[in-house]
């Protein structure tokens, strides 16, 4: 493949003229680290693309800002799928579209000389970029999955690149000290390996799972860190522990589907795809964390939500396009009514105090917000207990909401 007439392109679709992250677009063989991907099928979930059978197909994918190229689903990695494959489940690791990738390097402010790691390897991409933008002694990158780091630095090799890739937990000790961490995974809550691996006056970018809000913090001299939440916005997969995600609450959904609520009434906004809609889910995450969205359209422009959470609690609502929907709720808590006082506070302001916010973050990674009079508290969510009846288990987010 003569693929850098197509890498230039790519460059000057993501970059400025003047950016120093032009070159490095430009000369970086994305197609190496996408030999084959996953792409969505709305008939039968994915459908294996291999890029060497079709190399102009290859070409269009790799070099294309699009979107996320999709290289594992649950446990299976396309490398190892075989052509009739039909994997269900939720993506496990992505080559993440380029400009984003520069985007977030972007919000590192890196300096010539700063010693840089990537959170989050996936295919090996973003750590090539830094590369050729820092050179390779200045980077480090890692993943849990082990294949993904051996098969990165393989494609990296093949780039002319041999960064420090190691296989580590995101959330455990880091493999040295940085002057910049860049995650391409989303976490919650920020750990404190990170802050503890930043040197002194140290830049931290990520982003929070749930929640597609990006942070960027500088390091204290408390071992803390403080900065804002940025005007910009991205979401990331969430960190995992193992080869794939738990199973969450799909088999809930299915038995809550089409139940009767303990509460039925009628709701005062449309139905909302909340995951589609980044300030009120930002926002509603913080109020109310952990809930699950689900969401459908069906014949006639109608619209179903349902929000589960891990306590019990349920909440469906149901209308035709903007009609005003059936609602039924069940559990400790009443979700679309936390999610319409939400919406309530948008229109009556005309904005969320998310974006924007003021940011401390504690050596422990406990994480303040605020902005004008509104202030909160993001802590490190604790397993949730079981619930007895008429009681709602701790919480594990402090919302001191003043304003």
């Amino acid at each position: 493949m003569d693929w850098n007439g197509h890498a230039t392109r790519l460059a000057a679709e993501v970059t400025h003229p003047a950016s120093r992250w032009r070159p490095a677009v430009a000369d970086t063989p994305r197609h190496l680290f996408v030999p084959r991907w996953w792409r969505p099928d709305s008939e039968s979930g994915w459908e294996l693309r291999d890029g060497p059978a079709d190399p102009e197909a290859w070409a269009a994918a790799a070099y294309s800002d699009a979107g996320s190229l999709v290289t594992r689903i649950g446990h299976l990695h396309a490398d190892h799928a075989r052509p009739g494959d039909r994997p269900t489940g939720l993506p496990t690791s992505s080559s993440t579209h380029p400009s984003l990738v520069v985007r977030m390097l972007r919000h590192g402010m890196l300096t010539d000389d700063s010693r840089l790691l990537i959170v989050g390897t996936g295919t090996g991409y973003s750590t090539a970029l830094a590369c050729a933008r820092l050179g390779q002694e200045q980077v480090a990158s890692i993943d849990i999955d082990g294949y993904l780091v051996k098969a990165a630095r393989e494609r990296l090799a093949e780039a002319g690149w041999t960064p420090n890739v190691a296989e580590a937990d995101a959330t455990g000790p880091l493999p040295g000290t940085y002057d910049r961490i860049v995650s391409l995974v989303s976490v919650r809550p920020i750990p404190a390996s990170w802050l503890a691996a930043l040197r002194p006056g140290g830049r931290l970018v990520t982003t929070l799972e749930n929640m597609p809000v990006i942070i960027t913090a500088d390091r204290t001299e408390d071992g803390g860190a403080v900065g804002t939440v940025e005007w910009d916005r991205a979401g990331f997969m969430r960190t995992r522990h193992g080869a794939d995600y738990p199973p969450g609450l799909t088999e809930r959904l299915a038995a809550v589907r089409d139940q009767e609520g303990e509460q039925v009434s009628t709701g005062r906004y449309p139905v909302l795809n909340v995951p589609e809609a980044w300030e009120v889910w930002s926002m509603l995450e913080l109020t109310e964390p952990g809930i699950e969205h689900h969401f459908e359209t069906g014949p006639g422009r109608r619209r179903t939500a349902w929000m589960l959470h891990p306590d019990g609690s349920w909440a469906r609502a149901t209308a035709t396009w903007t009609d005003p929907p059936e609602v039924h709720q069940s559990g400790p808590r009443r979700l679309w009514d936390v999610l319409e006082s939400v919406r309530n506070r948008l229109n009556a302001e005309g904005a969320l105090p998310v974006y924007g916010a003021n940011v401390r973050i504690d050596p422990d990674g406990t994480t303040h917000f605020r902005r004008g009079q509104w202030s909160a508290t993001l802590l490190a969510p604790p397993p949730v207990p079981d619930v007895l009846p008429g009681r709602a288990p701790v919480r594990g987010f402090v919302i001191p909401d003043r304003g």
